[in-house]
């Protein structure tokens, strides 16, 4: 800005012109430099503009609105999301639900699904992994539940507990336990044969109150390699049936088994228990032939 005073004109003199009196007088600027304030006031402007069209763009495609951003809506006490939500990180949260009559879908494009539970210091006290070929579940106690509440399974690092009134191994192989079973029942499905095998060891059946082996529309049959042992603490040994046989006890005294009808046999006892037969007489002859004892 340029701006000249001059002195006032003394008495009799002349001045100067009346217009170049107002040349030089007068305010503003001129030239480049009114030139480079138009240009930064345009500038400015379009940056304005700019932004404007910006933060219209971002609020129109994130769905931006006083209740949250897109499909987001935060409330006072939950966070709600509608439609297919992708984490990339970590989702920390107390409570996940569906919406009511819908169904809720976790689903994992990469390799796995994991659920933790972790106490105030980040440790892990339980953990359900789903993998592509197996589902993990680390914790001190597993337990199963009907929607009902009702007790199905559990597992634990003592026991494993099947609350169902049923339980079905539908395997060709059956079942494989290492150590003792417990229970009130076992039996085959109908039309199918019921097998209790040790291979390699031997096979007890115990009860306080009694073991009973009953096969309704088949035959029975026990089978070892070496010894079977029936033994009853306080009763008796039961074997009800229409007959019993037992083909290959031994004979005892002189005389060679005969063909059946032909000849009547004794079956005797051993005082430790041992069967044989003896030939049939007017009177028993166990006695006779208890030197096989």
């Amino acid at each position: 800005m340029v701006l000249q005073q001059y002195p006032p004109p003394a008495e009799g003199a002349e001045g100067p012109d009346t217009e170049e009196q107002n040349d030089d007088h007068r305010l503003g600027i001129d030239g480049w430099r009114k030139r480079c304030l138009y240009l930064l006031v345009l500038l400015l402007l379009s940056t304005l503009l700019v932004n404007i069209a910006l933060t219209i763009w971002i609020l129109r495609v994130t769905c931006l609105n006083t209740e949250g951003m897109g499909q987001l809506r935060i409330t006072s006490d939950r966070v709600r999301l509608d439609g297919v939500s992708e984490f990339l990180f970590s989702l920390y949260a107390q409570e996940i639900h569906s919406k009511q009559d819908t169904s809720l879908l976790i689903h994992s494009e990469s390799q796995n699904v994991t659920l933790q539970a972790c106490n105030g210091k980040g440790g892990v006290l339980g953990s359900l992994n789903l993998g592509p070929r197996s589902m993990d579940s680390v914790g001190q106690h597993f337990e199963v539940m009907t929607s009902t509440g009702k007790f199905v399974f559990s597992a634990g690092t003592e026991q494993v507990v099947v609350g169902a009134d049923k339980l079905t191994i539908t395997g060709s192989d059956g079942a494989q336990c290492e150590h003792s079973i417990e229970t009130s029942l076992v039996r085959a499905e109908p039309s199918m044969d019921l097998r209790l095998e040790a291979p390699t060891r031997s096979l007890h059946l115990d009860a306080p109150k009694g073991v009973h082996i009953k096969a309704v529309s088949g035959s029975g049959q026990a089978v070892s390699s070496m010894d079977i042992s029936l033994l009853s603490m306080d009763g008796v040994l039961i074997l009800d049936a229409e007959r019993v046989q037992l083909p290959r006890l031994p004979l005892s005294g002189e005389g060679e088994r005969g063909s059946p009808g032909e000849q009547l046999y004794e079956v005797c006892v051993c005082p430790d228990g041992r069967l044989y037969l003896s030939i049939a007489g007017h009177t028993s002859t166990c006695h006779d032939n208890s030197h096989n004892c």
